[in-house]
């Protein structure tokens, strides 16, 4: 009897040392960040540090931008190459404008409007060796939304919690952060919305967009920006807009822009796109169209709406062509599609038909030819003359993971992730390859 109730005591204690034992073994895994901490500058250091420089490798390929025979890219955060393209299949560096806190751009004449930061400077680049600073309006930006990252690939990236009182943020330097969770943890939980130092930061930004050629081709006073602008001129005005507003600035005299008013537009702005006396404007929610004709009071003719993803946009006299991408920052999973909306009634947009995608980001079009950066599905060239039938006219590709697009007089400017391409579609069923302008690697 004895031995029996020992050795029964004896297992009861080993499994109920296992059961405590196992409530100290915890499941944990370790996940890697890729985190972006800001950089500050004060005002004085941020206005006196605009100046052009010698030219420098480009590592980051943000906006892109074209006039006359210069090529103008953006380093995101950083500030802007200037390449003459005048022959796009040997296009020559000429400088580097270094702009601290840059993203967008645009250019009238001889002036060149970019944010520095907060900040919205112009420049004189009429001798683009030799840059000129012409004006700098302070605080005109949200410092909140002036994120650099937003114009690249990133797929898990973590922004710290800005700290203002530091002063203006420039740049995001980036490092390497492992973080350890319980084994419940989703795999995926590293995008999205993270509680970071005290703070709530953003993983995975990614906002960008491309613009078309104008209406007129030929040597335009007003540049050619891309599909994910957030910068364009018309009228004489500058617009710009953020994550909810557009902004106006009166260059009737280029070398003095004046502030003009606000213009709620709505929220998730993220493109603008000008095309004749109107302004078609990309948010995650739809299609904001602005009549400009009084450049001063843009009046909002109509709003398409659609469901919640990025949607960079480009026009013709007809139709308005939206591609819809899911992403972190998409606020959608699922949906990646070209949608046509017929536009010739513009206080009363319609969908005429959606084509499935695999991740489309920019687009342009010129004439019948309709380009589209569908991500790693490469760049797609089609024949848009038949809207209903764009799908079986698929009429040529590259195999790039392809961003933004500029379709200008034969000449497809093209953003990949490892570089600037240049393309001939004089023959758009067979592109010629002009030139590459390869990304510097760290």
């Amino acid at each position: 009897m004895n031995k029996l109730y020992y050795s029964r005591l004896i297992i009861l204690l080993g499994l109920l040392a296992g059961w405590l034992g196992g409530c100290e073994d915890v499941c944990r895994q370790t996940f890697t960040y890729t985190v972006y901490e800001p950089v500050y500058m004060t005002q004085e250091e941020l206005k006196a540090s605009v100046q052009s420089q010698a030219p420098v490798a480009l590592t980051k390929a943000g906006k892109i931008y074209i006039r006359d025979n210069y090529l103008f890219i953006n380093e995101p955060g950083k500030g802007i190459h200037v390449y003459n393209n005048a022959n796009p299949a040997s296009p020559q560096r000429v400088s580097f404008i270094n702009i601290p806190g840059n993203v967008d751009l645009a250019v009238m004449g001889n002036v060149l409007y970019a944010d520095n930061a907060v900040n919205l400077v112009a420049l004189d680049i009429s001798d683009p060796t030799n840059v000129r600073v012409l004006k700098q309006i302070e605080n005109v930006f949200p410092s909140a939304t002036r994120y650099p990252g937003i114009t690249r690939w990133f797929d898990a990236n973590t922004f710290a919690q800005p700290d203002q009182s530091r002063g203006i943020i420039v740049d995001w330097i980036k490092r390497e952060e492992k973080r350890v969770g319980g084994c419940d943890q989703p795999s995926d939980f590293q995008t999205g919305w993270i509680n970071w130092r005290g703070g709530w930061a953003f993983a995975s930004m990614d906002s960008r967009a491309v613009s078309a050629a104008p209406a007129s081709v030929g040597a335009p006073s007003v540049g050619i920006g891309g599909s994910m602008a957030r910068f364009t001129i018309s009228q004489n005005h500058l617009y710009t807009v953020d994550n909810t507003s557009m902004r106006l600035f009166d260059i009737v005299r280029p070398e003095d822009p004046v502030p003009g008013s606000t213009v709620q537009v709505g929220w998730g702005i993220e493109t603008i796109f000008p095309y004749k006396d109107k302004l078609f404007i990309g948010s995650q929610t739809g299609m904001f169209i602005y009549d400009v004709a009084n450049p001063k009071q843009p009046a909002r003719l109509s709003t398409f709406r659609h469901l919640q993803s990025c949607d960079p946009v480009v026009v013709d006299d007809n139709y308005a062509y939206i591609t819809l991408r899911s992403g972190p920052t998409c606020r959608n999973t699922t949906l990646n599609q070209l949608d046509v909306v017929d536009i010739r009634d513009l206080q009363n947009p319609k969908l005429v038909k959606t084509y499935p995608m695999q991740n489309p980001h920019g687009l342009g079009k010129d004439g019948n030819t309709l380009f589209i950066c569908d991500g790693t599905a490469g760049l797609k060239v089609y024949n848009a003359a038949d809207v209903l039938k764009i799908d079986q006219n698929k009429i040529g590709s590259q195999a790039i993971h392809s961003y933004d697009v500029i379709p200008y007089g034969n000449l497809a400017i093209v953003t990949g992730e490892d570089g600037l391409y240049q393309y001939d579609y004089s023959d758009p069923k067979n592109l010629k390859l002009l030139s590459k302008i390869t990304v510097a690697r760290d």
